[in-house]
């Protein structure tokens, strides 16, 4: 197998593992989830995450929706 660099598909730089935040403006509310664990291009700051990772996002969108709250943020790295 080789270490071959994955390339962004939109700008063709490189993609490392890095964090991005995430944010969600449900139109009554607004949710911000810092230090999200995803693929970053070095070149655009395009990010993707993980099916897992997001799924816990909308899990946070969600419960922010359901309990009506206006604002909210959450550090993944805590």
């Amino acid at each position: 197998m080789t270490n071959a660099m994955v390339k962004c598909p939109l700008c063709g730089g490189a993609v490392v593992v890095g964090t991005t935040t995430f944010t969600a403006d449900f139109g009554a509310g607004v949710v911000v989830v810092r230090h999200v664990p995803a693929q970053t291009c070095e070149l655009c700051g395009e990010a993707w995450v993980s099916d897992a990772v997001a799924e816990k996002l909308e899990g946070w969108v969600d419960a922010a929706k359901s309990e009506s709250r206006q604002f909210e943020v959450v550090d993944m790295a805590a």
